[in-house]
């Protein structure tokens, strides 16, 4: 429901805000007064203020008075000029205040790198040993990952590298036999079970205790970065939850990723870490700074990416993002990879989960097919969203969302009942890729390896030319065509489920598969035509022309890209991931193709949509306002409308005062000298005037339903039998942002992006604007002074109930 509010009035502890609000120095502040409520809009303006007027405090300043006459031949006024100065000489105490006040920032960003590499590194850690349970059990120590527990065997041979004595699977430890139909379908069983109860766990704990630990959270971090109020959605419940839940769902062989995820993970370790410095805690403005940064240290920690997780930041998440809080997520991507890697959860003593090193260089040609998955990208990019949305909607608004539960279960049961007997879908979707993306080595017993050797070959290991495919490359080809068909459709349904769901890497194994099979496909072409044009200047035979892992890797970053739109912070994400860096142009290609295709059909991306679809007040920076309208035609109260709901500045009584905020659901209301003239004073916010209200009925004497409201310097001249008057100047903005009526839309909207707005006032005067005479102050109030008449334009600000399962 739209609701109109003001421009938020200072905090009771500012001597002047930002635009000039004049505060009153002789009340007592009121409690909680300046903040928000749940799901409403930040002012930035407000916050801004409020930490201009802590730096104050910070750092004290001595201010000098003088006066100054000014005569002429009709009056003299007398003016007061405040000369701010700083203090020669500071006490230590106020020192050190200081230096902890500049400082915070950078401690904070210490402890959101070290806690979200540290969660990080365990979710890997644990996800590891948990898909691996899946299918067996390390007899040495069981908390060891099948990698880990044939690491430590002296038993392991080159050809079977992958088996030891140590680790069994369920058939073979529970009957004896390794082999057969019987054990194949216990294992086959176990799996499904085992799968089961992981996704039961993941959704139960979630719908108990943190409904809001579900899905990506990204969508609802470029909310909350944008200045939305979600309480609760990064607390410390919700961290626990979902750092538990996430190592569940990603073990439970869901077509998931954790990478989105490990955002709301660090978001959550920054708002945690902000509760400690009042600086950030009393301030959401300041808090969106770090959460911004945060959200760089999340991506940082979950590709291995640290310049990837602060241009992620900037790019696509963050709503304001100024140049410290860039320095500042850089140095939080820098702890928290550094952490990662301290912990080596990969356990290759290197920070990027999929590293390549191809040995051939692409060649000019190879763009058309490059550009080509990008095409595909940017298909696959629109009808996943498409579909992704169509299915969220139905279960919105039909008996489906009422049971999540039921529906995880059964999504997880298909899951794993069409993975198990395909052996690149059982497998986890990371090593799925990794093993997409691997170049063919004379040491590799992939079947994506089998090819036939000519056993005249005399050439270095790192140089092995483009040979025929073998049987086991062609048995790959089809399992992996049938895979990228399963995981096109599951992963429309598994996303946007009831439990933490990443979408990144799903997306990528998507296009490592396609660009896996069109470059064998490439490769077999080169190999059989090499005297077609298009290879003959480029690939000679015997030559190593064509590497199929560098296919998959440019597939991945064009489909990664054609759902979630993103570009710049793309390409540095993924040669990062491989350290694939010399093919930076193949992936660029890719990634701008991908994204030009995807928006031929839509600019929204898979959280854009998502945004829109959950109904958040998101106004993106890059829509386009279109309609040709101005702001009189989107204001309330419009023709045949109730009057506009006022406050008058020195005749309301606090009964008029309650009855006008039950009877509305406004944010706020303009305050004007009369309701005749309706000449604008300031604005005051609804939760502002309710608590005070509330405190001084508790704690002010003769205050009743009958005393009068004045929000000017000195009270109203009241009979001696009128109850005492309440004075509430403290809490009014006498500079609310005003626009004239004649003002385009289009202007209102970038005034609402750029400086944050909750809402807008429109004037219209009713006669030319009061002049000031040279050398004297502008009167304020004054009822013989004809002004601006106001009205309300309502715009980014919706009110919403929380969501439940």
């Amino acid at each position: 429901m739209l609701s109109s509010a003001g421009v938020s009035s200072a905090t009771p502890t500012e001597e002047m805000n930002g635009a000039g609000n004049l505060m009153d120095f002789l009340d007592e502040p009121f409690p909680d007064v300046g903040t928000y409520e749940d799901f409403h809009t930040i002012d930035w303006l407000r916050e801004k203020s409020r930490d201009t007027d802590r730096h104050r405090k910070v750092r004290p300043r001595v201010c000098v008075q003088f006066t100054v006459n000014t005569f002429s031949s009709h009056h003299a006024c007398l003016s007061s000029v405040c000369q701010i100065t700083s203090k020669s000489k500071e006490s230590v105490w106020e020192l050190i205040k200081s230096l902890l006040d500049a400082w915070s920032g950078w401690v904070v960003m210490l402890l959101i790198g070290l806690l979200s590499g540290t969660l990080a590194g365990v979710i890997d850690l644990a996800v590891d040993w948990m898909t691996d349970l899946k299918e067996g059990v390390c007899l040495s120590a069981f908390w060891y990952s099948h990698e880990q527990c044939c690491w430590t065997s002296n038993e392991t041979t080159f050809d079977d590298r992958d088996k030891c004595p140590q680790w069994q699977k369920w058939a073979e430890l529970m009957t004896g036999h390794a082999e057969g139909a019987g054990a194949y379908v216990l294992n086959y069983f176990l799996y499904v079970l085992w799968a089961l109860l992981f996704s039961f766990l993941a959704v139960s704990l979630v719908r108990v205790f943190a409904p809001y630990a579900c899905g990506s959270g990204i969508p609802e971090i470029k909310t909350i970065l944008s200045g939305f109020i979600i309480r609760g959605y990064l607390g410390k419940w919700t961290l626990l939850i979902k750092t538990v839940t996430l190592v569940l769902a990603v073990s439970s062989g869901l077509s998931l990723g954790k990478e989105g995820p490990l955002v709301h993970v660090a978001c959550c370790c920054g708002n945690l870490f902000c509760s400690l410095f009042s600086k950030y805690s009393k301030n959401e403005g300041k808090r969106r700074e770090v959460l911004s940064a945060a959200a760089a240290a999340g991506v940082s920690v979950a590709f291995g990416a640290p310049i990837g997780g602060v241009l992620f930041s900037l790019e696509e998440v963050s709503y304001y993002f100024p140049l410290k809080t860039l320095w500042r997520s850089f140095f939080a991507a820098l702890v928290a990879a550094f952490t990662l890697r301290s912990i080596n959860p990969f356990g290759n003593s290197r920070l990027v989960l999929f590293y390549v090193e191809y040995h051939t260089p692409w060649y000019m040609a190879e763009l058309v097919p490059f550009i080509l998955l990008g095409v595909f990208g940017g298909l696959w990019g629109t009808l996943f969203i498409r579909a992704n949305i169509a299915w969220c909607r139905r279960r919105k608004t039909t008996q489906l969302g009422k049971y999540p539960v039921l529906e995880v279960i059964a999504v997880t049961g298909i899951t794993a009942v069409l993975a198990f007997p395909n052996p690149y879908t059982r497998r986890s979707t990371s090593e799925l890729i990794s093993e997409l993306f691997n170049d063919c080595g004379a040491l590799e017993s992939s079947q994506l390896c089998d090819y036939i050797n000519n056993p005249n070959m005399s050439r270095p290991v790192d140089d092995i030319p483009d040979r025929p495919a073998g049987p086991g490359v062609y048995n790959a080809l089809w399992q992996l065509a049938l895979a990228l068909v399963f995981k096109i459709v599951i992963t429309i349904f598994t996303f946007g489920m009831k439990i933490p769901s990443g979408l990144f890497i799903p997306s990528m194994a998507v296009g490592a598969i396609a660009g896996r099979i069109v470059g064998i496909a490439v490769e077999q072409m080169a190999y059989h035509h090499h005297d077609w044009i298009i290879f003959k200047n480029w690939c000679r035979p015997g030559a190593d022309c064509v590497t199929p892992g560098l296919y998959a890797m440019v597939g991945a970053a064009a489909c990664l890209g054609g759902v979630t739109r993103m570009t710049v912070s793309l390409v540095v994400i993924m040669f990062e991931l491989t350290g694939g860096l010399e093919y930076i142009v193949p992936l660029m290609a890719a990634a701008v193709t991908s994204k030009w295709v995807a928006d031929a059909f839509g600019k929204e991306g898979i959280y854009e949509s998502h945004i829109q679809l959950n109904g958040y007040p998101y106004l993106d920076v890059r829509d386009e306002f279109t309609h040709r309208t101005l702001a009189t035609d989107v204001m309330r109260p419009r023709r045949n409308d109730p009057p506009l709901a006022v406050l008058t500045q020195d005749s309301t009584t606090v009964e008029d005062v309650e009855t006008l905020i039950k009877d509305t659901d406004y944010n706020g209301f303009p305050v004007v000298v009369s309701r005749e003239s309706e000449r604008l004073i300031g604005f005051v916010q609804r939760r502002d005037l309710t608590l005070a209200i509330k405190n001084a009925r508790q704690k002010q004497d003769g205050v009743v339903s009958s005393s009068v409201v004045y929000f000017t310097e000195d009270a109203p001249q009241l009979p001696a039998s009128n109850p005492q008057p309440l004075k509430l100047r403290r809490i009014l903005n006498l500079s609310p942002f005003t626009v004239t009526d004649h003002t385009p839309m289009e202007t209102v909207v970038d005034i609402f992006r750029k400086l944050g707005l909750r809402q807008c006032l429109v004037t219209r005067s009713a006669s030319p604007g009061h002049h000031h005479q040279e050398g004297c102050p502008a009167t304020h109030g004054s009822n013989d002074e004809p002004g601006p008449r106001v009205h309300h334009v309502q715009l980014a600000e919706k009110s919403f109930p929380p969501p439940t399962l």
